[in-house]
């Protein structure tokens, strides 16, 4: 059996997986990335852990067919090049060059909300969807195109930036500079930022109850634990950060009319209580109502999303694995 390697390149670990050509993760284990370092040192620590992996699951090296890495900021996926990372203080990072001395396997690299959005479509909620885009929420916002198991990114691999799209003109400061970014009202973080700030005007909040007054200990999954509860703030921060959400939901279907919209994130863990709302709010404003519409849907592959993804890269290098049209 051959065997596919994926590598997720976060600010705070590094996760290999060793995935099936099914796209199942048969393992995993992670290291701290410790970004401060020099990025040889961390790729040296990537290939260490590469043979980590398969030695505790007994896979010859020879068994493995592709190396894939996933990572924030934008790639280079021709050259195998981290072009500018902020986090990680990436810039033009040879990452295939040098990962390749250690291990001699085609390796790819490529965004890691890309990563996520194929693993969707590999395995799983656009898994037999021609045409999907994955929308990742969590600090920012990634978006993932894929077309036909292909990751569209772009004629310079820098596309489908989708929480930089703006939502508000003038609006909220982000951090690329612009103002009123998607992802400054729809993230996560946004979420957090608007219920912190709801639940400190109103000390009777069930929201101060549960994170103990500390707004450092609030996740999304606390807020939606408090709407759930009956708690009226937490219904109508959520409430507003649905509506957000949901204008560039249908900004993306209005753009690309994909077949499927899949939600990826800590979010997704809300399931119905979250989606069905969203759902009634995009189908509400999209431009055409009268035709088919969008499916919107929740994520399958979970936290191994970005490794699954990352695995599978190389599984499409012969069917264009980046197109540059949308036709």
């Amino acid at each position: 059996m051959k065997y596919f390697v994926g590598v997720e390149l976060g600010v705070k670990n590094i996760l290999v997986g060793v995935v099936d050509k099914y796209g199942k993760l048969i393992r995993k284990e992670s290291v701290p990335t410790l970004k401060e370092r020099p990025y040889t040192e961390i790729v040296e620590d990537i290939a260490k852990l590469i043979t980590e992996v398969l030695d505790k699951e007994d896979i010859d090296i020879r068994s493995v067919k592709y190396i894939g890495v996933g990572c924030p900021g934008t790639p280079d996926a021709k050259n195998g090049i981290i072009v500018r990372n902020y986090t990680l203080n990436f810039h033009n990072t040879p990452i295939r060059a040098e990962l390749e001395k250690y291990i001699n396997l085609p390796v790819y690299i490529e965004n890691d909300a890309n990563c996520a959005a194929l693993a969707e479509s590999v395995a799983g909620a656009a898994e037999d969807i021609d045409f999907s885009v994955t929308v990742r929420i969590g600090t920012g916002i990634g978006g993932g195109i894929i077309i036909s198991n292909k990751v569209y990114s772009g004629f310079n691999y820098a596309g489908a930036e989708l929480g930089h799209m703006v939502v508000s003109f003038d609006g909220l400061k982000c951090t690329c500079g612009r103002n009123g970014c998607w992802e400054s009202y729809a993230s996560a973080t946004a979420l957090m930022n608007q219920a912190s700030e709801a639940a400190a005007k109103c000390p009777e909040s069930l929201i101060n109850k549960l994170v103990e007054n500390d707004y450092g200990k609030l996740t999304e999954n606390i807020i939606f634990e408090a709407a759930r509860k009956g708690d009226i703030t937490a219904k109508e921060v959520i409430n507003k950060y649905l509506f957000y959400l949901s204008e560039g939901l249908v900004n993306i279907v209005n753009i690309l009319q994909p077949e499927v919209i899949v939600i990826a994130g800590q979010i997704a863990k809300e399931g119905e209580y979250f989606l069905k709302p969203l759902k009634e709010m995009v189908n509400s404003k999209v431009y055409c109502q009268q035709v088919r519409q969008t499916g919107i849907t929740l994520a399958q592959t979970g936290s191994a999303a970005v490794i699954i993804g990352a695995a599978m890269l190389g599984v499409y290098k012969n069917m264009a694995l980046h197109s540059n049209v949308l036709i």
